[in-house]
């Protein structure tokens, strides 16, 4: 068996690290936020080189903060793209605004600028690009549009923690940055969690009291809040994790590198691109193949772990029916649904399971 992803083999790469972090934690008594998780919230914003980072309970409450602390609410739109995971137009709906969709680029499936200003109205009010994989949108050219109309961007990096664009960190480009530190993430907690960050100072204190039930203080609620804070052991493990998460990178694009050395000169798939001037940290390796579902019957009947990142567009899911949105509306996201399939990568991957998928692969299309 190979597997899609193995946590158990990054906890036991660090676990002395990792179990005396939590065994502090527990020695404490401080469980919710506290000291552990204010020392990550510094240690990510160095990490991100931004001023702020206000750590949360999940990605999705991340992305919920940052357009309530942009001033979005019903009766308002916000712009992203149908092809990414459903949270992020969850946190939109969550706001009570209105999402429309703009489609992807075919290579990078990431927001296609070409599209964006054809969607923007009076009642647009924050534009949400989302680093997909772990690549960068073209934030120059989304970023410029943005400007022009003066709507703010809130970047989804729940899937590029440490991505780069132009030198930048994913993050540090838009208003706020969002992550997720859900378990299977590049940086990922053992639980739930999440951060954003942003060098905006009204927005990090209007966040950390939206995070706590809306208090300035202990019992003094100045904003109809939420209980979004993170686990004083969950701030610890991430800390740990952090330390590490470089190496592990390099890991990882070391691995999409052997993928891609193997597999470009296919004529049946097309391997991922990183655009001159990114830094991809690949969250996931996604090829892409009109064969995909034989292909992954294939890789599963070999033992070999694969996923599917998404099968189905967001427009296109029965929970956002009333959104209007039909077949057709978006090619680029529902042709990539089609044929988007996820190959195993994670840190400690040996080389030889890549070589293992890569001759799979080969051999489905000479058999």
């Amino acid at each position: 068996m190979i597997s899609f992803l193995d946590l158990k083999a990054q906890y036991n790469s660090i676990k002395s690290e990792i179990d005396a972090a939590v065994l502090g934690v527990l020695a404490s008594g401080q469980y919710i936020l506290g000291e552990e998780v204010a020392r990550l919230e510094q240690e990510f914003a160095d990490y991100c080189n931004v001023k702020h980072a206000i750590a949360v309970n999940t990605g999705t409450s991340a992305l919920h903060l940052s357009l309530l602390a942009a001033g979005v609410g019903p009766g308002d739109e916000v712009i992203t793209v149908p092809f990414t995971f459903v949270a992020t137009v969850s946190a939109i709906c969550y706001a009570g605004a209105r999402p429309v969709f703009v489609d992807v680029e075919p290579v990078t499936l990431t927001m296609d600028p070409a599209q964006l200003e054809a969607k923007i109205t009076p009642r647009t009010k924050a534009i949400i690009p989302v680093h997909l994989y772990g690549q960068m949108a073209d934030m120059d050219a989304i970023q410029a549009i943005a400007d022009h109309y003066r709507i703010p961007i809130i970047e989804d990096a729940c899937q590029a923690h440490g991505a780069q664009y132009k030198g930048a960190r994913a993050g540090s480009l838009g208003a706020s940055g969002c992550f997720s530190f859900y378990p299977g993430k590049n940086l990922g907690a053992c639980g739930e969690g999440g951060i954003v960050v942003t060098n905006r100072d009204d927005q990090a204190k209007t966040m950390r009291m939206l995070r706590d039930w809306g208090q300035e203080q202990r019992y003094h609620h100045l904003l109809k809040g939420f209980n979004y804070r993170m686990d004083a052991i969950q701030g610890a493990i991430l800390r740990i994790k952090l330390r590490h998460l470089e190496a592990w990178t390099e890991a990882r694009r070391a691995h999409a590198g052997r993928y891609s050395s193997l597999l470009g000169r296919s004529t049946h798939l097309t391997t991922p691109v990183e655009k001159a001037g990114r830094r991809h940290v690949y969250h996931v390796y996604a090829i892409r193949s009109r064969d995909r579902d034989e292909l992954q019957r294939v890789l599963s009947a070999e033992g070999i772990q694969s996923g599917l990142h998404y099968p189905i567009p967001v427009h296109l899911q029965q929970a956002h029916t009333d959104l209007g949105y039909r077949v057709g509306d978006f090619p680029v996201s529902e042709a990539a649904a089609k044929e988007v399939l996820s190959l195993p990568i994670y840190p400690e991957m040996p080389a030889r399971h890549v070589d293992q998928v890569a001759a799979a692969l080969e051999d489905a299309y000479v058999s």
